[in-house]
């Protein structure tokens, strides 16, 4: 067998043209075997079949580039759980443009290491522009924002404790209930004091049980707020915690993987008013910025901020390299090797700009609210409350928590639908997270109209439970 052409280099276009169109065929084909939003059969079909298609994946002698990327590039498109389908809408797992998966293409190809400048000379610059750039939309008023490259929300709010921890020793965590779960898992992991939790009744951070929290704990203490919630996309009052911790001396966080990009909208922004005034930001693009995973950002409001992040290493930042002018990349992140996500987020600002992702932040917005409409005017539904970002919950009426976890279930083993569970007001609930924005009002009829069906099929077909009755 030859040696297999590189990627990169002037020979590695014309080498991956044709490999491309092989790839390009199998996702046509594979999603055309699926024809839907996910395979149908649950795991027991989906696992087997993959298996099947895919062995042996170490043979001994290969099988060649285009055989094993057609059956392995079909394979996973026929079982994936497809987010670019309307009907694909559980979790915050964005459909990413065109645009952005082909800038990935790129990045790939030319694979740059973003641990030291010798491996990644423009592409250090890049960044270097971008993470500023964000860095300015979520600080206006400070001279020189900041901001790293993560893989996503749970990394930077680990940056958010160890940060915080470096500043001030073991500090204390407040947080809510509606808190994502990687500020807990942070703090184990830094070795710091298991978070305070303070209530969330209607879903927010409740400010006064905050006030009454943060007058009865010692100092060191971080807040942590979010700025839209994984189970219900809400948005803690801001403003009124910012003042809270300025009254107490503690410093906050606000974890806006979900709703930070609502900056970019003018109609929407208003949600976030006070993120500014935060010590630090999670902001995550691969939600509401359409990129491929992974596109976290991690905010600060003064570049000197990130100092304590500096870390070592000869053979890539060695002193006199850096007093030479090289650029020190190991400080801009946790990680040593990683690549150059900030070329997929560049790319889709700069085809875009401002208005252009206004436009898909508003649509997606508009579309929950349609689907909102839509719950509320079908009496075999119950909507739990208008979506403050584009995550819709609902459940089918005077159904219990097992018809809607079993409802769910079906959806998934049937390859019909996608969604999500979440629990509010005591009750569990089905979760559409709406990121597409090419989804259109038929497109949500016909999945009211799939949800209705299915629940009335279960009914039929399922022996009522009688007292005593074990749940399965």
């Amino acid at each position: 067998m030859p040696t297999p052409p590189l990627a990169g280099g002037t020979a590695g276009p014309a080498a991956l043209r044709p490999l491309i169109d092989t790839v390009l065929t199998a996702l046509h084909d594979g999603a055309a075997l699926r024809d839907g939003p996910l395979p149908a059969g649950g795991p027991d079909t989906v696992t087997p079949r993959t298996r099947t298609a895919t062995h042996p994946l170490i043979p001994d002698h290969g099988t060649g580039a285009h055989h094993a990327l057609r059956a392995l590039v079909t394979a996973l498109t026929e079982g994936a759980a497809d987010p670019a389908h309307p009907h694909c809408a559980a979790h915050l797992h964005t459909p990413p443009l065109a645009l952005a998966a082909a800038a990935d293409l790129a990045a790939s190809a030319l694979n740059p290491s973003m641990d030291s400048w010798d491996q990644a000379p423009a592409a250090s610059a890049l960044e270097a522009d971008l993470t500023t750039a964000l860095a300015a939309e979520i600080y206006p008023h400070t001279p020189s924002p900041d901001a790293v490259i993560t893989t996503g929300g749970t990394e930077a709010n680990q940056l958010a404790l160890l940060l915080a921890r470096e500043r001030h020793g073991p500090v204390q965590t407040v947080c809510a209930t509606n808190t994502h779960h990687s500020v807990a898992r942070a703090a184990w992991l830094l070795g710091l004091p298991e978070p305070v939790t303070v209530p969330a009744p209607d879903g927010t951070m409740d400010p006064a049980a905050l006030d009454d929290t943060l007058t009865r704990l010692d100092r060191p203490l971080l807040v942590i707020a979010t700025a839209g919630t994984t189970d219900t996309g809400a948005i803690d009052p801001l403003d009124t915690i910012a003042d809270l911790c300025a009254t107490h001396g503690a410093e906050l966080h606000i974890d806006a993987a979900y709703g930070g990009p609502l900056l970019f909208s003018p109609t929407h922004r208003h949600l976030l008013h006070g993120l500014h005034r935060a010590q630090s930001v999670t902001l995550d693009l691969h939600k509401l910025g359409w990129q491929p995973a992974s596109a976290g950002l991690f905010a600060v409001p003064e570049r000197h901020h990130l100092t304590p992040l500096h870390h070592h290493a000869p053979y890539l930042n060695a002193d006199d390299d850096t007093e030479s002018g090289l650029p020190d990349l190991l400080g801009r992140s946790l990680r040593t090797t990683r690549r150059p996500d900030a070329l997929k987020i560049a790319v889709t600002l700069q085809a875009l700009g401002r208005t252009g992702l206004a436009d898909l932040i508003d649509r997606t917005l508009t579309t929950a609210h349609h689907l909102a409409d839509l719950i509320a005017k079908t009496p075999t539904l119950d909507l739990y409350e208008r979506p403050t970002i584009s995550t819709v919950l609902f459940r089918p009426t005077d159904a219990d928590d097992h018809t809607v976890a079993t409802l769910r279930r079906t959806l998934l083993n049937r390859g019909h639908a996608v969604l999500g569970r979440a629990h509010a007001a005591g009750r569990l609930w089905l979760k559409a997270t709406l990121l597409n924005p090419h989804t259109t009002p038929q497109d949500l009829q016909a999945l009211i109209d799939l949800i209705t069906a299915t629940t009335t099929d279960l009914a039929l077909t399922t022996t009522p439970r009688t007292e005593g009755d074990t749940p399965r």
